[in-house]
């Protein structure tokens, strides 16, 4: 299946159209089902050695909800992590940025253009759902200005294939409104397979580079710089 990428209509709504208010809603109930934040935290555990940077970013991060739950799962062992949530629309609450205080982290929502984020060297950057939203070139370039900021990158993306698109086809089924039924058919469509991440990453011989399925429908990438 040939990677495709489309517009997604929830990137042309304002973030308090109720449109837009109940697709996020679909997507935090997707992302519970897809056990997203389940695979993030154990992609974490399992990189985050005791020299990596104790900071997390998370590049479109939407609502902040995704990564809250992944705090969840990390709270216990990881404590006054300080959290950035980036994403191009101001969709982050202060009763979202509450809910990691309360759970002894600390987060700042930054409302700005991925090409236009200049954070200090010293973060995790993690992504969900993100990076498939980028044609080849325009992704090579965002991956271009993470290597350089990073030593650790983990991305969970849609899964390209036959089975995990027949499902996106299926969500009416489950009440998700016609913003999320369209953008789940675009997700897979523009998903990724077989290595197209790590092909495009810069400098590759510097870093250890892991792609592969992870769950039924998604997509794993993680890049750890190897000194």
């Amino acid at each position: 299946m040939k990677r495709i990428v489309q517009p997604e209509l929830l990137d042309t709504l304002p973030p308090g159209d109720p449109r837009a208010v109940h697709s996020r809603r679909d997507l935090r109930r997707i992302n519970a089902w897809m056990r997203s934040h389940i695979i993030m935290a154990r992609a974490l555990e399992k990189n985050w050695s005791a020299t990596a940077p104790q900071r997390i970013t998370e590049l479109g991060a939407g609502d902040g909800n995704f990564l809250w739950s992944v705090a969840q799962k990390l709270a216990p062992r990881r404590s006054e992590v300080p959290v950035t949530l980036v994403d191009w629309q101001a969709n982050v609450s202060a009763d979202t940025c509450a809910r990691f205080t309360r759970l002894g982290w600390r987060a700042e929502s930054v409302v700005m253009d991925v090409f236009h984020w200049q954070p200090a060297a010293d973060t995790i950057v993690i992504a969900n759902l993100f990076l498939h939203h980028f044609a080849t070139e325009r992704l090579a370039e965002l991956l271009r200005r993470i290597s350089e900021r990073t030593r650790l990158f983990i991305a969970l993306e849609p899964r390209r294939g036959a089975w995990p698109l027949l499902c996106s086809r299926l969500l009416w089924a489950i009440g998700c409104n016609d913003v999320t039924r369209h953008d789940a058919v675009v997700s897979v469509r523009a998903g990724f397979s077989g290595g197209e991440i790590s092909a495009l990453w810069p400098n590759a011989d510097q870093w250890q580079l892991t792609e592969q399925s992870a769950g039924a429908f998604s997509y794993l990438f993680i890049a750890q710089k190897l000194n």
